[in-house]
């Protein structure tokens, strides 16, 4: 089914609102009324199995309703350097209401810990707890293989009528769906040797067809950003990780590109999370292209993404957002034009809505509210978003309208680094099972419509006649990229290269308007604007040869790498001249 959602979204500015009020009220005193988490019903009425035990924990979200009124209030225009205002006050609901959810909540001696923002409250559970909370049980069920809980679909969850209103979705109380997965192959090790960290230049010893950080910044114009004396500076991007990274890897790729970016971490567990290779990538992506950029790393905690439970991990996901959006609640204290980087994302068809629902609301407020652009990778299973090939599915949280989805591309490269040619991504190499090198994900959401700004030549295609969402919405180089890892240098990529291979060129482009003009831009609308403003101008380049194992690439948008591939000068100067 398809949810028709509004983007309030570009160079815009925002305004202030109104928002719900509620008195507290003694839990003895409620009615009850049925809680519905829009759990399929094939997933409901799959056999049960067993009973989930009464000590097995449940990390819960409830993600509360932000108003359409409040919503409205926020607008398009020029979006200022500075603006005061402190979200939490224009989104969040009362204070009223979260002491509402915590008396509830302390009847059965649950601390719940309410986001800065009041627009989320999560808690951590014994799953016999919360049957007696919610005036059910948990049963486990078997589905195509897979083994999963729900609540007892004879007895679904009951929850106080007075605080119905307020709940937007609820998360944690299944596990049918799937864990995020990050993106990205890691191949075998490039050609060279691990460098000495002090080595100039040296990434530069890679053969042709590597796509190191200067090559792909002449080949996408990053550098004559640079030659504007835009490095990145006063910028910062966001990254959420399911791992964590060496700080010796990114000191030597640091020392051999020349960058002095600054990383902070936030660590969202109880312990540090694994060294891997996807924060290595995201990080480095940024420090190559734009190398005096502020970066802040939210590591997700290790102990939920390993749980086994896909809820949880979507719950750690969603905390990640919130405590970004709680970061920067304060316009007055963030940076102007600031980005979220986002390589994680599951298959639309095993993810329950409440799953969807919590997460959209969070990318929301990131994009909407605190005007931030939030970058996702598309997936690196070309069509087939499940991981099984024939089965056309798309990835969430790529196919989310609030944010801008990024997908991949092969970047031929002339010596000079000059751009010779480039196709989608893409590999029929072995296509028994996708282990993140099938190609460029994207297709046609079935849970999101198409938004309105989603408006290009190509857009209308012969797959389009559902109306639903459109994904990618632009691309970039995703193999062959070299980065230090575990003390030798490797060939990785992925669209999670792609995405903040993006990010970076955004925050190059908004520390230019920021300094030409005072304003900045953000948001996925943006990106179709430039396309309607640009004029002479090309902000993109058009990717039409190659598939993506079932979506050609075509002249103007198509389902394989979007609008195209970045023309940086080409975005800036149409933004500069015309940013909305």
């Amino acid at each position: 089914m398809l949810l028709t959602l509004t983007v309030l979204s570009g160079c815009g500015s925002s305004g202030t609102s109104s928002k719900p009020s509620a008195s507290p009220t003694a839990a003895t005193t409620w009615k009850y009324t049925t809680l519905d988490l829009g759990i399929p019903d094939k997933v409901l009425k799959a056999p049960v199995t067993g009973r989930v035990p009464d000590g097995q924990t449940l990390h819960v979200g409830v993600t509360l309703k932000v108003g359409d009124d409040v919503w409205k209030k926020y607008g398009h225009g020029k979006s200022p350097s500075q603006a005061a205002g402190d979200v939490g006050k224009e989104l969040g609901v009362s204070d009223q209401t979260i002491q509402k959810f915590q008396a509830y909540l302390n009847s059965a001696h649950i601390q719940a810990k309410p986001s800065r923002t009041r627009t989320s409250v999560t808690f951590d559970v014994k799953a016999g707890q919360a049957a007696q909370l919610l005036r059910t049980s948990f049963v486990t069920h078997r589905l195509n293989g897979r083994t999963y809980f729900t609540p007892d679909p004879n007895h679904p969850p009951q929850i106080p009528e007075p605080l119905k209103p307020y709940i937007l979705a609820v998360t944690g109380l299944e596990s049918y769906s799937v864990a995020p997965r990050s993106r990205g192959p890691l191949s075998a090790a490039a050609p060279g040797r691990a460098l000495p960290a002090r080595a100039p230049r040296c990434i530069q010893r890679f053969p042709q067809r590597f796509a190191t950080h200067d090559r792909v910044a002449a080949a996408y114009g990053y550098n004559q950003l640079w030659s504007q004396g835009w490095h990145g500076e006063n910028m910062r991007v966001n990254l959420v990780e399911m791992d964590g990274y060496d700080r010796n890897d990114v000191d030597n790729y640091v020392a051999c590109t020349g960058s002095r970016i600054q990383v902070s971490n936030v660590n969202l567990g109880a312990t540090e999370p694994a060294v891997g290779a996807e924060a290595t990538l995201d990080i480095q992506m940024l420090a190559g292209l734009a190398p005096n950029l502020s970066i802040v790393d939210y590591q997700e905690d290790p102990a939920l993404l390993n749980s086994g439970n896909g809820a949880d991990s979507w719950t750690a996901l969603n905390d990640a957002l919130q405590r970004i959006i709680d970061d920067n609640y304060d316009r007055s204290k963030r940076p102007a034009g600031s980005i979220v980087s986002i390589s994680l994302g599951g298959p639309e068809g095993y993810l329950s809505p409440a799953v969807m629902e919590s997460i959209d609301q969070s990318l929301r407020i990131l994009t909407v509210a605190e005007n931030m652009t939030v970058f996702v990778s598309s997936g690196d299973c070309g069509a087939y978003g499940d991981r099984v090939y024939g089965s056309l599915d798309v990835s969430f949280p790529a196919t989310s309208p609030y944010v801008v989805a990024v997908g991949g591309t092969r970047l031929g490269l002339a010596p000079n680094g000059a751009r010779t040619q480039e196709t989608v991504w893409s590999d029929r190499t072995n296509l028994s099972r996708c282990e993140n090198q099938w190609g460029s994900g994207g297709g046609v959401s079935r849970v999101h419509q198409r938004v309105p700004f989603q408006q290009a030549p190509g857009v209308d295609n012969r797959y389009s006649a559902s109306g639903g969402r459109e994904v990618p919405d632009v691309s970039a180089v995703a193999i062959d990229l070299p980065i230090y890892y575990r003390g030798r240098w490797v060939s990785s990529g992925g669209t999670s290269a792609a995405a903040p291979i993006w990010a970076a060129g955004m925050a190059l482009v908004n520390q230019g308007l920021l300094t030409r003009a005072h304003v900045f831009c953000y948001g996925p609308d943006t990106f179709y604007h430039a396309l309607s403003a640009a004029g002479g101008n090309k902000p993109y380049t058009d990717v039409v040869t190659g598939n993506n194992l079932y979506y050609p690439a075509t002249a103007g948008f198509d389902l394989s790498t979007g609008l195209g591939s970045p023309n940086l000068p080409a975005f800036f100067n149409t933004l500069a001249a015309n940013p909305g």
